[in-house]
């Protein structure tokens, strides 16, 4: 008997019961990072807090990992589908990435008032737009702040160098000098333009669906309109036919 139903429920089991702690450590995982890059003048002791904190933060997204991966029946194609997963947990410089978790904080929001694909895409869309501008702007600060010729001193320029390269606007007034806030950059110009397209291409399937709705109103209205002038006719026809009926038999004598 093949074990592969069960492997895979168990699977679906682990995410399922991961998934609220897994979250709750992504928010964490969010404050610990954040506070020493918004407050760099914070105590020894509290900045020592916040690395333990994430470093415990990312085992535990290891862990998840790892057991999805023992889990799964075919790993090579786990592998090949949770690509980002992987290149979270292993290179340092994108861990801040696995906030995107954070978006199944949506699903509230998803059940009330998104009942379509269209609305479930424009709610993570949102999420993820916001949390790449968080994410984007806290990374170039940490990389960015203490190098030579650098532009960007605090959280407040790194959010801002975030907003404009994101919208592609560009002002050239904050830009990366490091290398790894040019890594960072790249990341959020990929990520930026592909947030972008995803936008675009739901708001032209909106205005093709509300066209699409008008025609077929439109439609609905005209065949309504022509079935109307049908039966119309129809009537029109057979009284016509009654009254020649009637002058073919002449006058009624009594």
């Amino acid at each position: 008997m093949s074990t592969e139903p069960v492997t895979e429920s168990r699977r679906e089991r682990w995410e399922r019961a991961a998934e609220g702690p897994l979250t709750l450590a992504a928010v964490v995982f969010l404050v610990a990072y954040a506070v020493p890059i918004i407050w760099p003048s914070i105590s020894a002791g509290w900045s020592s807090v916040c690395r333990v904190t994430v470093t415990v933060a990312w085992a535990l997204f290891v862990v998840d990992y790892v057991t999805r991966l023992a889990l799964s029946t075919s790993r090579r194609r786990f592998v090949e589908r949770n690509l980002l997963d992987l290149a979270v947990i292993a290179l340092p410089l994108l861990r801040p990435l696995r906030l995107l978790r954070l978006v199944a904080l949506l699903a509230i929001l998803n059940r009330t008032s998104a009942r379509t694909l269209r609305g479930r895409v424009v709610t993570y869309v949102v999420g993820g737009t916001l949390l790449l501008l968080l994410v984007g702007g806290l990374a170039v600060t940490d990389a960015e702040r203490g190098a030579s010729g650098a532009t960007i001193h605090g959280f407040g320029d790194g959010l801002w160098w975030a907003v404009t390269t994101m919208t592609t606007v560009g002002y050239g007034d904050r830009y990366p000098v490091s290398t790894t806030g040019r890594f960072v950059a790249v990341a959020l110009m990929v990520g930026g333009i592909a947030l972008l397209g995803v936008v675009t291409a739901t708001l032209a399937s909106w205005l093709v669906d509300r066209v699409a709705a008008e025609s077929q109103a439109e439609q609905a209205a005209t065949r309504a309109q022509v079935e109307s002038l049908a039966r119309q006719l129809d009537e029109l026809h057979e009284r016509l036919a009654s009254w020649s009926a009637e002058v073919d038999r002449g006058p009624t004598r009594t």
